[in-house]
């Protein structure tokens, strides 16, 4: 049987921690990462008997990878710590594992709360790299959206994670408009040019997408509000790269005299 490593990365999820780990609370060994939380976070990890490290945050994909590096089996499970194994899933990778993965890594199905309630399993839902052999992973240093990558054959289980990161629209339109701000700084690193057009035609396809072909109309009005989210979030991450361009051609020349600088906070380093 295969020993697994669980790694999670923190900053004050005292909120969320505690069913995250509960859900892995079987695993051979549980590393957290946390970037000096101020709450209840550190005592949680050490409850349930978590290898704990304290570093300053690296960024999304360096940070998994410190976490990653910490563990000590060849196998592990990346968690985020607002994200659980549901009791299926806990199953079915314990299985896995006492037969033998066959496979370099596994993506494995997230079930999102969407703000009051959880996205119905008939939907379609979204597969994450999460399970796997770190001997022949890395994980990438995207400053959004970082994840791990496999050298190898990757397949997918069952049943599905669960994931609490929206718990309100609040939440959900801060995060986009957060992220949507740091890959601004990542599209120009890699010379992406912006295209106005896009803003016309990719948020309806987007849509669409998002609430027929992902069939979040199954989940009722907190499906269509979600879509919708989504949506200006696609349309965010093309606009602020069009804004980016714009500040870079005409600075303050479109504006009357002696207006403000430009605060901005997707300048590249």
């Amino acid at each position: 049987m295969e020993k697994l490593s669980a790694f999670v990365t923190t900053f004050n999820n005292a909120h969320t921690l505690r069913i995250c780990l509960e859900s892995v609370q079987w695993a051979d060994e549980i590393v957290v990462l946390d970037s000096f939380s101020n709450d209840e976070t550190m005592q949680i990890a050490e409850d349930f008997g978590a290898k704990t490290f304290q570093h300053e945050f690296l960024g999304y994909g360096p940070q998994k990878q410190s976490a990653m590096e910490k563990t000590s089996h060849r196998w592990v499970l990346l968690l985020d710590a607002d994200e659980a194994l549901s009791p299926k899933l806990q199953l079915e990778v314990q299985q896995l594992l006492k037969n033998g993965p066959q496979l370099d890594g596994y993506e494995l199905p997230r079930q999102e709360q969407m703000f009051w309630r959880m996205a119905s399993t008939s939907s379609r839902l979204n597969g994450f790299l999460r399970l796997f052999d770190k001997s022949k992973a890395r994980v990438s240093d995207m400053p959004i959206h970082a994840a791990p990558k496999v050298t190898g054959k990757v397949g997918r289980l069952n049943a599905p994670f669960y994931h609490f990161g929206e718990v309100d629209i609040h939440t959900k339109v801060d995060k986009i408009n957060s992220y949507s701000t740091g890959l601004v700084v990542d599209k120009v690193a890699r010379g992406k040019k912006p295209n106005p057009w896009i803003l016309l035609v990719y948020p309806p396809v987007f849509f669409l997408r998002q609430y027929v072909v992902k069939r979040n109309f199954l989940n009722g009005w907190s499906g269509f509000i979600a879509a919708a989210i989504n949506t200006f979030y696609a349309f965010l991450k093309y606009a602020k790269l069009f804004e980016y361009a714009q500040q870079e051609k005409y600075g303050t020349d479109l504006l009357p005299k002696n207006a403000p600088e430009y605060q901005r906070k997707d300048r590249p380093k």
